[in-house]
């Protein structure tokens, strides 16, 4: 399985996009994006708070929408029915990517926050009524919630996978990352042998912390050690060379 495969079944398979993920994380010293105050260790006492970098939500307009129509009138909007059924508008400000339905079905994504998920999906409301249609704001939700971090230590995968096997999907031929279905709350973590990590399947940003605190002792238990790295290093040199032999020998 891709993430990009992974990402798309999140999404509904809007096959059209992927989720732009940026991995940056927040040690305990730092303070948060935004914010002048620092890491709240009662909430986050690993000391590492994910951030978020992408919002899917979804509203209904309540009415039909020709979507040949909008995609003629207005700005930044292409619809391609054999592609996709749906018209793509983008906006600037918040920067979000919209899909929008025949039914009045509408998906918001992009946005940073659940704030600006609700403002971008109101602006996008407001740029159909201008074009003549009656749409509302109706039943607005937030569906996904992706967020990421950076442990700064490596992981040991393979005995992350073994001894989880109940929640664990690890097949290095197919995709780096471990995938760890976590049931409560319901988050699924990409876990990279970096230390760089992706939450996604929140509802609300607090699962996401929530499932990364939980995560987190499990993590350091398979912390990759010095000499293990230097055994994998070893290795590695010595199939390469290996490599290298053989081919110049054949």
């Amino acid at each position: 399985m891709s993430l990009y495969l992974l990402f798309n079944g999140m999404m509904n398979e809007l096959s059209e996009f992927q989720v732009r993920l940026g991995i940056k994380g927040f040690m305990a010293d730092q303070v948060l994006e935004g914010s002048s105050q620092p890491v709240d260790l009662s909430k986050h006492p690993s000391g590492i708070v994910p951030i978020l970098q992408n919002i899917v939500s979804t509203v209904n307009l309540d009415c039909k929408l020709d979507l040949k129509a909008i995609a003629l009138q207005a700005r930044n909007a292409e619809y391609n029915p054999k592609r996709f059924a749906a018209v793509i508008m983008r906006i600037r400000e918040p920067k979000t990517t919209a899909l929008i339905f025949a039914s009045g079905k509408m998906v918001c994504t992009g946005a940073k926050s659940e704030q600006q998920s609700k403002l971008a999906a109101r602006k996008y409301a407001r740029i159909i009524q201008k074009l003549g249609f009656p749409a509302k704001f109706k039943d607005f939700k937030i569906q996904n919630i992706v967020g990421s971090c950076d442990v700064k230590f490596p992981i040991r995968l393979e005995g992350l996978a073994y001894s989880h096997g109940a929640f664990s999907s690890y097949e290095p031929e197919l995709f780096p990352g471990l995938i760890y279905r976590m049931k409560q709350p319901k988050i699924v973590l990409l876990i990279f042998v970096s230390g760089k990590i992706v939450l996604t399947g929140a509802k609300v940003r607090d699962e996401t912390y929530t499932a990364f605190e939980n995560i987190y002792p499990v993590l350091t238990e398979f912390r990759k050690n010095q000499q293990c790295q230097e055994i994998e290093l070893k290795l590695t040199s010595e199939s390469l060379t290996n490599n290298v032999i053989l081919t110049l020998t054949l």
